[in-house]
């Protein structure tokens, strides 16, 4: 009889344990719903003082910024079964997604810096928002067919 022998890969072979089928469910969920509570609070405490200081606000909405990643990773860690996939398939996900998303920060502040360097340098291309018009009195005779 002719004996083989398999060899297991530590890179390839992942051992998934199983928890019991609610209590990993429950789990996510009393995470999920604590870090949701923090950002709401965080997000009513800018409203409930108006007058804080313009830093403190920026620090609020950064660590709203950084609490809402957090949830979008473990619900992609859990939901998706990334959490139980090996080093180089998560990787193989991340890398790309990270790249987009910065793609995207880098496009808006091109777009914005653009936007405003035409409107300084050129008055021409000034946007109908900053243009000043003309205040007319109401009821000044005005030719009909004719925008003045």
């Amino acid at each position: 009889m002719e004996q083989h022998h398999h060899t297991v890969s530590p890179e390839i072979s992942v051992v998934h344990h199983h928890d019991s089928g609610t209590k990993r469910i429950w789990k996510t969920f009393w995470i999920l719903l604590g870090i949701t509570v923090i950002e709401l609070g965080l997000g009513l405490t800018m409203y409930a003082f108006p007058n804080m200081s313009e830093w403190v606000h920026i620090a609020i909405k950064g660590s709203i910024v950084i609490l809402s990643l957090a949830k979008a990773v473990y619900i992609v860690s859990i939901f998706m079964h990334l959490g139980d996939e090996i080093r180089n398939m998560i990787m193989t996900i991340a890398v790309p997604l990270m790249l987009f998303v910065w793609f995207i920060g880098a496009f808006l502040w091109d777009g914005y810096s653009w936007k405003n360097l035409r409107n300084d340098y050129d008055p021409y291309k000034r946007e109908e928002g900053t243009r000043k018009m003309e205040k007319k009195e109401h009821g000044a005779e005005q030719k009909p067919g004719h925008l003045q």
